[in-house]
């Protein structure tokens, strides 16, 4: 698979990725701490410590693939995914949280410890396809601190997302975008965006008869461009915002040839 964009260099941008992904460990122990594991997460059929406990297998997951092992999960697509996940939970009863929060921060550091040592542009296979090292980290970091908001909304928490993790999570979400469309969604479809990330670097997705292209600049004349704060565009981006409540709540503006595109945009991804 190429890439759209490069992977990040050595030095500090590997360091701040690698950093957060031990911050957002280091606070799922925090979050997950004295609570009620049996809590529901809203929206969704979880638990607290369901959502605690797949979180911790999934970052013991990435660790492996980041040490170089082989570990085949789903091929990559929502039903086979959540088909791995149910056989996952059932194999692993722990359901302590604080035990979970601990090794999701273990398995956080384990895949550190792991990455650092190798190239960051070196080719790893995912539960979504393949793709360099250091955009699995950024991988593991969106899927952290997707979950770690379920629970933080779960338990009237705090939770861990900010600007600066949101912006440590773009080169995985640039590259997932094609692989997420929504086939049924997309069918047809046609239209160029923009998508500006306030105080981060924007990037464009143009479509073409369904199928999506992530550039950093537009191939052509935008139809729609949308200005979205940062922390709802991940949460759009995970699915756990609608793009309508962010436009009615400011946070998301658009413009353009065609700026009612935005509010449907969203639509054309399936997140897994």
């Amino acid at each position: 698979m190429t890439l759209p964009f490069p992977a990040q260099g050595p030095g500090a941008g590997r360091g701040a990725l690698f950093d957060a992904v031990t911050e957002v460990g280091d606070a799922a122990v925090a979050l997950l701490a004295g609570c009620r594991g049996a809590t529901p997460i809203p929206g969704a059929e979880w638990t607290v410590a369901e959502a605690a406990a797949h979180l911790a297998m999934a970052n013991e997951l990435m660790a492996e693939l980041a040490a170089g092992a082989d570990r085949p999960y789903g091929d990559g697509t929502p039903g086979s995914l959540a088909a791995a996940n149910a056989a996952s939970l059932a194999e692993r009863p722990e359901r302590d949280p604080a035990v979970l929060g601990a090794e999701i921060a273990r398995q956080a550091r384990r895949f550190t410890a792991a990455a650092g040592p190798r190239g960051g542009g070196e080719p790893v296979l995912t539960p979504l396809g393949g793709m360099d090292l250091d955009t699995l980290g950024a991988y593991l970091l969106t899927h952290m601190l997707g979950h770690l908001y379920d629970i933080a909304v779960a338990l009237g928490r705090p939770h861990p997302i900010d600007r600066r993790r949101v912006g440590l999570t773009m080169p995985f979400l640039r590259t997932a975008m094609p692989l997420v469309v929504d086939a049924r969604a997309a069918a047809g479809h046609s239209a160029c965006y923009r998508l500006r990330v306030r105080g981060l670097d924007g990037f464009a997705v143009a479509f073409t008869d369904g199928a999506a292209v992530v550039s950093q600049e537009p191939p052509r004349r935008p139809d729609c461009t949308i200005l979205t704060e940062p922390v709802a565009f991940l949460l759009i981006a995970l699915g756990r915002f609608t793009a309508t409540d962010a436009l009615r709540r400011g946070k998301v503006l658009a413009w353009g040839r065609r700026p009612w595109l935005a509010s449907s945009f969203p639509g054309l991804f399936a997140a897994p």
